[in-house]
């Protein structure tokens, strides 16, 4: 190899060390940059992907047991707080509410005659007394009359023994005496006849009163039937428990419902939230009220802002159909997650309103 082909490889070596200087110098620049950037991020920030919106979800569920005559839901309607979803048979509840209505009326009419009765008691009570009355007046005039004769008796027993008077006479006023006696006796029997008599009329009166307060009772009683049976008849007619839109309808006209039987459901899309689903390691640094970013999968590149708002009072997998007990078999330490509440700050933004239950979101929560 000649000298010049020599200092020509030793100098394409110092450039190609150079070069190499140079990349390595880049590559840490940009590593330790980006190590940086990741560590003063992670600081500041806490972030997961498994997050999702949710919403209020409203069961639609009849009240009474029977058949649809009329489904008016359709799915993906916008429905309004009372909107009638489904028609349901409401002829024997019609008959129902007719027989209460009937046995109503029935007990209000038997408390027009025992009011009608009472009172007319209360009438033969007064009668009866004022008869009593008359019996002690009439009794007191004939003891004056018995004294008066008793007297007059007296004196002509004494006069007939001197023939001072005529056996005639004395005889009249003996029997005079005798009929004022017995007229006494049978005014006083009259008196206890008139008195047992307003005893018993009065018993009636009171046995009278009595029924007014039992058919009262069962004229509560009938109107409760007929409450009942006007509730039972309005339960014919299914509304919307809420504002929403309605989900997959199940349910087709003919088609025998029970009570409590779900059907379809309301989704509440007025007021929607996000639930983010964060490591336990996540947990210490997360407060009430900090400020959060939402990017749903939906809207790539939108960002929502919302806010911290509640924490779970337990993790996702105590909530689960079969919870695990680590106290039986071997234990496998697995980070668990605890959901929190994430709410949109901005609701009336076009862009939330269009976000539906269930989609996947991501969240970063702001420490700072």
């Amino acid at each position: 190899m000649s000298a010049n082909q020599q200092k020509g490889a030793e100098s394409s070596t110092k450039k190609r060390s150079k070069t190499f200087l140079i990349v390595l110098v880049l590559l840490l620049v940009a590593g330790a940059w980006f190590g940086i950037s990741k560590y003063n991020y992670a600081s500041h920030h806490e972030d997961t992907d498994d997050a999702q919106v949710e919403a209020n979800i409203s069961p639609v569920i009849p009240k009474i047991s029977g058949y649809v005559t009329e489904v008016r839901a359709k799915e993906n309607q916008r429905v309004a707080k009372g909107d009638t979803l489904l028609l349901l048979d409401d002829r024997d509840l019609k008959i129902k509410l007719e027989q209460a209505e009937a046995a109503l009326a029935t007990a209000e009419s038997n408390l027009s005659s025992a009011k009608a009765s009472t009172t007319a008691a209360q009438a033969n009570i007064a009668t009866s007394q004022a008869g009593v009355n008359a019996a002690d007046a009439q009794i007191e005039a004939a003891k004056v009359n018995v004294w008066r004769t008793t007297q007059d008796y007296n004196r002509y027993a004494n006069l007939i023994k001197d023939r001072s008077v005529t056996q005639q006479q004395f005889e009249q006023a003996q029997a005079a005496k005798e009929t004022a006696e017995k007229q006494l006796e049978i005014l006083q029997q009259q008196k206890i006849q008139a008195s047992r008599q307003a005893n018993a009329v009065s018993s009636q009166s009171n046995a009278t009163s009595t029924q007014i307060g039992v058919v009262s009772a069962t004229i509560k009683q009938r109107q409760v039937d007929v409450d009942d049976a006007k509730l039972n008849l309005s339960y014919a007619v299914v509304t919307a428990p809420s504002d929403g839109i309605v989900s997959k309808v199940n349910v087709q006209a003919g088609q025998f419902l029970q009570a409590g039987q779900a059907t379809f459901s309301i989704v509440q899309d007025n007021d929607i939230w996000v639930v983010g689903n964060f490591k336990e390691t996540q947990f210490d640094d997360l407060r009430i009220g900090q400020k959060v970013t939402v990017q749903a999968d939906a809207f790539p590149g939108h960002d929502f802002e919302a806010v911290l708002t509640s924490f779970a009072p337990a993790t996702g997998s105590r909530f689960a159909l079969l919870p695990p007990d680590n106290a039986s078999g071997n234990f496998v330490k697995v980070v668990q997650r605890l959901p929190v509440r994430i709410e949109f700050v901005n609701k009336q933004d076009s862009l939330v309103k269009q976000l539906r239950a269930g989609m996947n979101v991501a969240v970063d929560v702001h420490l700072d």
